[in-house]
């Protein structure tokens, strides 16, 4: 089955920007991409940029709408995700724990919808 952990994190947590525990942390980011890869888990995984590049769409009586930023106003922002493929959800939510982010954010672990082909 394939699951979408949504890593979640306030705006400023975790280490600061450039500092020696930042760097620390990528290499566990790394390990942890890396192990998800050689366990055959891993489909997709990216960072996303952050909240202020973020447009919201919205069409409103046949009317585009655009608006810069993020739909919803919350204290924890979607930072990245990655797209694996493991037998159960018992073995997603193990995965979602091994995450460095869980430490300070939230990995939010949700099942694809398998769609029949067309």
């Amino acid at each position: 089955m394939r699951y979408m952990l949504m890593l979640y994190s306030a705006p400023h947590a975790g280490p600061k920007a450039g500092s020696p525990e930042q760097m620390a942390e990528m290499q566990e980011w790394f390990a942890y991409t890396e192990a998800l890869a050689q366990a055959g888990a891993l489909v997709a995984g990216d960072p996303l940029q952050g909240i202020e590049t973020a447009t919201t769409v919205q069409v409103r009586n046949q009317e585009t709408l655009t608006t810069d930023g993020p739909f919803a106003e919350t204290k924890e922002i979607l930072g990245g995700y990655y797209l694996i493929d493991v037998e159960n959800l018992d073995d997603a939510i193990s995965w979602g724990s091994k995450c460095p982010l869980a430490r300070y954010g939230s990995v939010e672990v949700r099942p694809i919808m398998e769609l029949p082909p067309r």
